[in-house]
């Protein structure tokens, strides 16, 4: 009895909780996901822009030791006139071909969405099928489509009688062919995000405001618009920095042409850097870009911030 009752008595040891092997894969892997998100942006977009600043200040080729040669890239760019000039098409390509993009996308979710639709389902896999297309290829195909003495839309324009068009001579008639197609490549993307966003607004606002004898457009003005601001800055804001940094279509497209009066400021980079091998020089010109697209994102953040206060 008392050697029992003395065993009984004795403390058990520690004992493992269940579940804590599992806490600690939870902790982990995060951990270890963020690890590899952060070594990629270090490898990536880190190191590759170091060397860029790097390069921007000496007479590097892509031959051979660089040369310190300090702020005369930069005094050398800020002279150029080629260098505004591909600066300013960039620019008005983008005050164009933006807004262009929201519109499209945005009623093109709404119609999707609506209540009234049929078939939504293949209309989204219709209107998404451009984001699946290589730009190169998109270019090419717009090309071809706007040839002056063999594309079709010249064909269709002088069987109904009227003079052909020189979409490619004509410097102002180039530019709207390459605004016309990065707004039907980039409308995709923006159409599901609107998608998702249009989605997510309760439908209790709508059926109030139908019943207090609010219209379609009032409705669509004073319900979904609001709902649907932050996701409107997020596609205003992507398509500003995609729009300045385009380069794939209008290279397969017309190269920039007639001439150079189409060349876009990615376009000059690359012409500058590979072609007549002054890395340096396309270095500085890529920095003052940064500086662009920053500005652009900022002051972006600022007004929706001040909207939403």
């Amino acid at each position: 009895m008392t050697a029992t009752a003395t065993r009984s008595r004795v403390p058990a040891g520690p004992r493992k909780r269940p579940g804590r092997g599992r806490r600690a894969q939870y902790r982990l892997a995060p951990l270890a996901l963020a690890g590899l998100s952060i070594v990629l942006f270090l490898v990536f977009f880190v190191w590759p822009g170091g060397l860029g600043l790097i390069y921007s200040f000496t007479d590097y080729s892509g031959i051979g030791t660089p040369e310190f040669i300090g702020l005369d890239n930069y005094e050398k760019l800020f002279a150029d006139p080629t260098f505004y000039e591909s600066l300013t098409r960039t620019l008005l390509f983008a005050v164009i071909s933006v807004p262009l993009m929201y519109v499209m996308s945005l009623s093109i979710a709404a119609l999707v969405v609506s209540n009234y639709a049929k078939g939504s389902s293949f209309a989204k896999v219709v209107f998404f099928f451009p984001w699946l297309i290589s730009p190169i290829v998109a270019g090419v195909v717009w090309r071809w489509m706007f040839g002056e003495s063999f594309g079709f839309v010249n064909y269709v324009i002088s069987r109904l009688g009227a003079d052909p068009l020189a979409w490619q001579t004509d410097p102002d008639l180039a530019l709207m062919v390459v605004v016309i197609a990065a707004t039907w490549g980039g409308t995709a993307f923006n159409m599901l995000i609107f998608i998702a966003a249009l989605k997510n607004v309760p439908r209790a606002y709508y059926e109030a405001a139908q019943i207090d004898g609010a219209n379609a457009w009032q409705r669509f003005r004073h319900i979904t618009l609001p709902s649907i601001a932050p996701t409107s800055f997020l596609v205003i804001l992507l398509s500003s920095l995609g729009a300045m940094k385009e380069f794939a279509m209008v290279q397969a497209l017309n190269g920039g042409g007639p001439g150079t009066s189409n060349v876009m400021i990615i376009q000059y980079i690359y012409e500058t850097g590979f072609k007549r091998a002054d890395i340096g020089y396309a270095s500085a010109v890529s920095m003052i870009l940064l500086l662009i697209l920053l500005t652009i994102a900022l002051v972006q953040m600022a007004v929706n911030r001040r909207r939403s206060a």
